[in-house]
């Protein structure tokens, strides 16, 4: 009896021994078919996932000494891979009517974060008094010089190799008191005044950071080259516009101009700028020869001109400054802190132009160019150009809280530092050897909350006027 019960329970536990390893044995072999599913499916998934407007194909080709001889040629195969677009949380609200107008902003696929620059800086032209500038530098607490790169009226300064560029001429306009207008050729729209590299490091040298200065839709030869790319009435005329010198303007509207200036832009880069600034980035006055009205499309499916303006810096800046790490600023009007229609009129909205992500704005609150009688910040100056302190800080104050929105730009304003004669006796302040306007106006910007600025003086002459 004793020994059956023993075989018996022997038994027993062999039966349990081998359900419990046909059990772990089927785990296994759950677990690996569930892996190898899992790879299938991640598999499947890259594969779907592939965007054909961020592919990078590279062709590997390997050919003899003889390259006239084609059948010795022989090439790898085509690899590719994918390079996801980087998503970019624009600060505007979405704008149905510029995206439907222009398309999609342009992708980024690995964004460059810009390096901000504290900028002192004074306007410099094509390189002028470069040696004097920079002893001036070596001074005083300036540590940037704006150099342009295309002007209004000269073309592209520097030693450009932009063909589109390249293909145009120069032209200058005049018109007399009786409206007969002559038009001249002036040689190359590329004008290679300077080689931008070798500026570039000799400021570089004596630690200057440069500021490209591109001239953006006040380009009379640019327009007059071709005229498919300048403002024009519902006729199709070309239009000259009464208060910018009876010029033609580039169309702000049209994106072949934007990518021609981006074009010009990166090449600086290339060449070793440090940041772009876009001036003219505005619409000419109304005021037109023909007393026609500029034409950009049905009001009802295009954009306002602010929009367009917006449009374009969004567009640079995600090709410029968020592609190459190289920060993007813009130049305004000063009017426009203080008067909104003047702003819609030239394409300029103070509260919003901020927020387009260029890293700042420069408004142009020159005492000058403000009229008789101006009225800012509730206080009336019956002749602006005496009051340099007074002018910068109230103009700035009224522009304070859309300056104070989350994400809007560095502001950076210009500084009037030349004499303004002609507005004629008892209604200029002299600079000549006269340091304090600058530093009036550099105290009011402080005073205002605000901290860089650029001195302009057309001749790139500064001294007597910054110590």
């Amino acid at each position: 009896m004793g020994t059956s019960a023993n075989k018996a329970k022997k038994r027993a536990q062999i039966r349990f021994m081998r359900k419990v390893i046909f059990v772990l044995f089927s785990l296994c072999l759950i677990m690996f078919l569930t892996d190898i599913i899992c790879v299938i499916v991640l598999i499947a998934k890259n594969a779907m996932n592939k965007s054909p407007k961020t592919t990078i194909i590279s062709s590997i080709t390997s050919t003899t000494a003889d390259t006239s001889d084609s059948s010795s040629e022989t090439t790898e195969p085509t690899t590719e891979t994918t390079v996801p677009a980087a998503t970019i949380q624009e600060l505007l609200p979405a704008n149905d009517l510029a995206e439907a107008y222009w398309g999609p902003l342009p992708a980024v696929t690995e964004v460059k974060t810009a390096t901000h620059n504290n900028v002192h800086g004074i306007y410099c032209a094509a390189a002028a008094k470069l040696d004097a500038n920079i002893e001036l530098a070596k001074k005083t607490d300036i540590n940037a010089f704006v150099i342009d790169l295309k002007d209004e009226t000269n073309g592209v300064l520097f030693n450009s190799d932009n063909e589109f560029a390249k293909s145009m001429k120069l032209w200058s306009y005049k018109r007399d008191s009786d409206g007969n207008e002559e038009w001249k050729d002036m040689g190359n729209y590329v004008q290679s005044l300077y080689d931008l590299e070798a500026v570039v490091k000799k400021c570089h040298d004596n630690n200057i950071t440069v500021i490209g200065r591109i001239v953006c839709f006040n380009d009379l030869s640019l327009a007059h080259n071709h005229p498919e790319m300048s403002i024009k009435d519902e006729s199709g005329n070309s239009m000259k516009f009464k208060l910018e010198k009876y010029h033609q303007f580039a169309n702000p509207y049209n994106s072949d101009v934007w990518d021609f200036l981006i074009d010009l832009a990166i090449e600086a880069i290339e060449k070793g700028v440090d940041e772009i600034q876009f001036d003219y980035v505005r619409f000419p006055t109304i005021s037109t020869k023909s007393g026609e009205k500029p034409y950009f499309g049905p009001e009802d499916s295009t954009p306002t001109r602010i929009d367009a303006i917006n449009r374009f810096l969004q567009t640079a800046r995600r090709k410029i400054q968020d592609t190459y790490g190289v920060p993007l600023t813009a130049d305004v009007f000063g009017i426009i802190l203080s008067s909104e229609l003047d702003g819609k009129l030239i394409g300029q909205g103070w509260s919003t132009i901020g927020l387009t992500g260029v890293d700042a704005v420069c408004p142009m609150v020159y005492p000058s160019h403000y009229a008789t009688n101006t009225v800012l910040n509730g206080k009336n100056f019956d002749k602006p150009d005496l009051y340099p302190y007074e002018i910068m800080y109230n103009a700035l104050v009224m522009g304070a809280d859309e300056a104070a929105q989350t994400g809007y730009a560095t502001v950076r304003p210009y500084v009037q530092a030349f004499t303004a004669s002609y507005l004629g006796d008892g209604k200029y302040l002299s600079y000549k050897n006269n340091p304090e306007p600058v530093k009036a106006q550099i105290k009011a910007i402080n005073d205002a909350g605000f901290s860089e600025w650029i001195l302009w003086n057309a001749s790139a002459d500064y001294e007597g006027k910054y110590n």
